[in-house]
């Protein structure tokens, strides 16, 4: 404090004065000024305490004339000390007295009255002074900082003690309960209390002890029930890997087998598929001797129509040879009675019905013939018919075998495909039963060794402490 007081000096004589003017100008606007400041930090003030504004008014009594006597810093440290129990002191620095100054000023500059040209200089001692008691305010703050530092400090050395004496404690206990557990007495429990903060190691461990015997108890029990079925595993064990060998012999066997099937089951279906294609090669013939026959029918067709119109060509024959036949009986009769003149005329009439006769015989030949080879062809007609109808019967019994035969074919082919999978799941299972063999016998083998650890397992436990009327040990 003494150093503090050395750094605020007093005022002298002349600024003293001012600071009446200062006093007597913001006396009267200092209750306002001060509810508005606290109101910063707590909204819900509505007037000011009479014990608080008093102290308020008497510190700025001394605020305002610059006079830091031994009284000021009694006044400024009571309100210093109750503002610590009750606001955050950056939140008053920050807004109270930035509230407190503000109104300050304007209070002092407000008025309307003449300062004889010292204006300035009074607004200046006022924030001279008023920051001179920030500085005071914060001394006083660092001083309760301090105290609290030291109050805690001491505390915490006491609890730090508190505690270690504490730790000691627990540490002697845990170490007998961990000392009692390392020689494997198990009924151990921890009856001494113990600080709540480490009660729960006292819980943790009886439970753990708990759990610990009940599982050493269970597994003595299970040592037992292992060491008398050990025997039965053994023999078990061995008869499993005697019969394995016996399966995977047959299986062998059974695998050979198969892969004979297999071979033959691949061979029938490629015969199969080559009378597929034979069957296919002969349904396509068959098909194309039915378009020729289909064909030949049409072309014998056309050879009747053809005879028809020869037959109609010889009636036309037939009848010019009539009319040429009575043409040239006239040019006789006419040439008979022309005498002599109509000798030569008679001549060629008597060609002329030679010619005819001709005619009407080759006619009368052509007809004949044409008759017969109509009949001919009629009957020819008939039979390729008959002939496309069997050929139209035989590619539709050959459509229907081939069919079949796809349909053989194609089950050939699932057969095989099937017969495949048969042999490659035969080679997996062969295998596998082989493995199985292995497995078996590696069986027997720990099977033997699981007597003997079973024994030694028995010995581990029993140098435990435990409980002989514990549940887990009733009827052994």
């Amino acid at each position: 404090m003494t150093d503090l007081k050395k750094s605020l000096p007093s005022w002298n004589s002349a600024d003293q004065k001012l600071g009446d003017v200062i006093w007597d100008i913001v006396h009267k606007d200092l209750e306002e000024i001060l509810l508005r400041a606290y109101q910063a930090a707590d909204p819900t003030l509505h007037t000011m305490k009479r014990d608080i504004f008093k102290e308020e008014e008497k510190k700025f009594s001394f605020i305002s004339r610059g006079d830091f006597c031994d009284e000021y810093f009694e006044v400024q440290e009571k309100i210093a000390n109750r503002l610590a129990g009750e606001v955050d002191y950056i939140s008053y620095l920050s807004r109270v007295y930035s509230a407190y100054v503000g109104g300050l000023v304007q209070s002092l500059i407000r008025k309307k009255m003449i300062f004889h040209g010292k204006k300035e200089r009074l607004v200046e001692l006022l924030i001279k002074s008023v920051l001179s008691d920030i500085s005071v305010v914060m001394y006083h703050y660092f001083i309760y900082l301090n105290k609290q530092t030291d109050e805690a400090r001491a505390a915490a050395q006491v609890e730090r003690e508190l505690r270690a004496r504490e730790d000691h404690d627990v540490i002697n206990v845990i170490t007998q309960a961990l000392e009692a557990l390392a020689q494997g007495d198990l009924t151990y429990r921890i009856e001494s209390g113990m600080p709540e903060r480490v009660d729960v190691l006292k819980q943790n461990f009886n439970t753990m002890a708990a759990q610990l015997e009940q599982t050493m108890a269970q597994i003595s029990t299970n040592t037992k029930d292992v060491m008398a079925n050990a025997d039965g595993i053994r023999q078990a064990s061995d008869d499993l890997s005697r019969r394995t060998e016996q399966q995977a012999a047959t299986l062998e066997e059974t695998s050979a087998a198969l892969t004979v099937i297999t071979q033959r089951v691949i061979q029938t279906t490629e015969e199969t598929k080559k009378a597929h294609h034979l069957v296919e090669t002969t349904h396509t013939d068959a098909a194309h001797s039915s378009i020729i026959v289909q064909n030949t029918i049409e072309a014998i067709n056309q050879v009747e129509q053809s005879s028809n119109e020869i037959s109609g060509i010889v009636g036309i024959i037939n009848d010019l040879s009539f009319q040429t036949n009575i043409l040239a009986l006239n040019a006789s009769v006419e040439a008979a009675r022309a005498g002599e003149v109509g000798r030569g005329f008679a001549v060629v009439a008597h060609e002329v019905r030679v010619l005819a006769q001709r005619s009407s015989d080759a006619g009368k030949e052509i007809s004949s013939l044409i008759d017969r080879s109509g009949k001919q062809v009629h009957s020819g007609v008939a039979l390729v018919r008959e002939t496309g109808v069997s050929l139209k019967r035989i590619v539709e019994q050959v459509k229907a075998i081939n069919e079949l035969v796809s349909n053989i074919a194609h089950a050939a082919q699932e057969q095989a495909e099937s017969i495949g999978q048969l042999n490659v799941a035969m080679a997996d299972m062969e295998q596998t039963t082989q493995k199985n063999a292995a497995v078996a016998e590696q069986s027997a083998a720990a099977s033997h060794n699981l007597a003997a650890m079973s024994d030694e397992l028995a010995n581990l436990v029993a140098q435990f402490h435990i409980e002989t009327n514990y549940p887990a040990l009733a009827g052994i």
